[in-house]
């Protein structure tokens, strides 16, 4: 996600360079042939493009809108695992004790089994932002427009990194190996840390509210890791996109015939100022589509995504803090302003 900077024009267009060049071909083409070998025919009334525009400019709005839903829904879901993983914390912190132990256990075997807990849950973290990361058909990163970009400007660490090399970190090797085994490594690790709450409760160390309350805990991190799942696995529906894209290329192909006549009546070479107007006039319609299309999955690791991967490390950061732990890692920073 770009942090605290706005796409300045000049970026805007690199990015859009390629949809540049092809507008002024498709305004170019039209136009030569309309002057150098007077095909007056070419030229078209404006009222039947302005109709389609009209079309067109509420078919990308709608789609521009329920990429922004999408988007926002899946920041609305990291922020309530950053508010769950928090209260997650204080209860493991303060939960488990020996008021109810059938052995008591010494300070430092309390705090080892509660760094237990909050570690499993920083893999549970990493586990779900590489499932996250993973790549789909539909995803937009993957057209060559994006790929250059991200390869010049920022680099997601899930796409060069491998899931089981970073779950190591958190995690003794055996853990480790089910996990890698499981299809969805992030619910079966939730499903770890509800064995390891039972194995509490029956030796006292958490008695039955807090169980329930800590149970509940991991119910609010399976139901967050749902919807990112669904805004994950679910894509703008195929028929509005591929109608929209149709709509747009008609459009741009109908504009520079429309421009002919408008031109023309300038008089003299004037009639050449309709191919950069022409294509000025498209080139807005497709760049709102491809931004669209460019937020419409907030997971896919671009410059647009909810920066999950920085949440991560937040939290990690947090929850460290709060045992006093040490070599507590850094913030994740901006690179070239984009927060990943």
């Amino acid at each position: 996600m770009h942090a605290g900077k706005n796409f300045s024009f000049l970026e805007v267009v690199l990015w859009t360079r390629r949809d540049i060049y092809f507008l002024l071909f498709i305004s170019a083409v039209p136009t030569f042939f309309y002057e150098v070998y007077d095909c007056k025919w070419l030229a078209i009334p404006w009222l039947p493009i302005a109709l389609l525009g009209t079309a067109v400019a509420f078919v990308v709005g709608f789609k521009n809108n329920a990429s922004y839903d999408r988007m926002w829904e899946a920041r609305k879901a990291w922020g309530g695992i950053v508010n769950a993983s928090r209260s997650w914390g204080i209860m493991v912190k303060d939960y488990i004790s020996n008021k109810h132990a059938i052995t008591k256990l010494s300070d430092k075997e309390l705090r080892e089994i509660q760094l237990n807990l909050t570690h499993r849950h920083f893999a549970w973290l990493t586990a779900l932002r590489f499932q996250l990361r993973e790549a789909r058909s539909w995803e937009a990163i993957y057209k060559k427009h994006n790929q250059e970009y991200k390869d010049k400007w920022f680099k997601v660490q899930e796409h060069g990194g491998k899931m089981e090399h970073e779950l190591l970190k958190y995690l003794p090797e055996e853990e480790v190996k089910v996990i890698m085994s499981k299809t969805n490594k992030a619910a079966q690790i939730i499903s770890m840390q509800s064995q390891h709450l039972k194995n509490l409760l029956e030796k006292g160390l958490i008695e039955d509210f807090r169980h329930m309350e800590l149970e509940k805990m991991l119910v609010e991190f399976y139901n967050q890791q749902g919807v990112s799942e669904r805004i994950k696995n679910f894509p703008y529906p195929r028929q509005y996109a591929t109608i929209n894209l149709y709509f747009i290329r008609v459009f741009v192909v109908l504009v520079p015939l429309g421009m002919l006549q408008e031109f023309n009546k300038l008089g003299g070479d004037l009639i050449w100022l309709s191919v950069p107007f022409s294509a000025l006039s498209t080139w807005i319609f497709t760049t709102m589509e491809k931004i669209g299309e460019s937020t419409e999955s907030p997971f896919e690791g671009s410059a647009n995504d909810v920066p999950i991967t920085a949440m991560s490390r937040a939290i990690e950061i947090d929850l460290r803090e709060m045992f006093d732990e040490e070599n507590i890692p850094h913030p994740l920073k901006p690179e070239n302003n984009i927060l990943v």
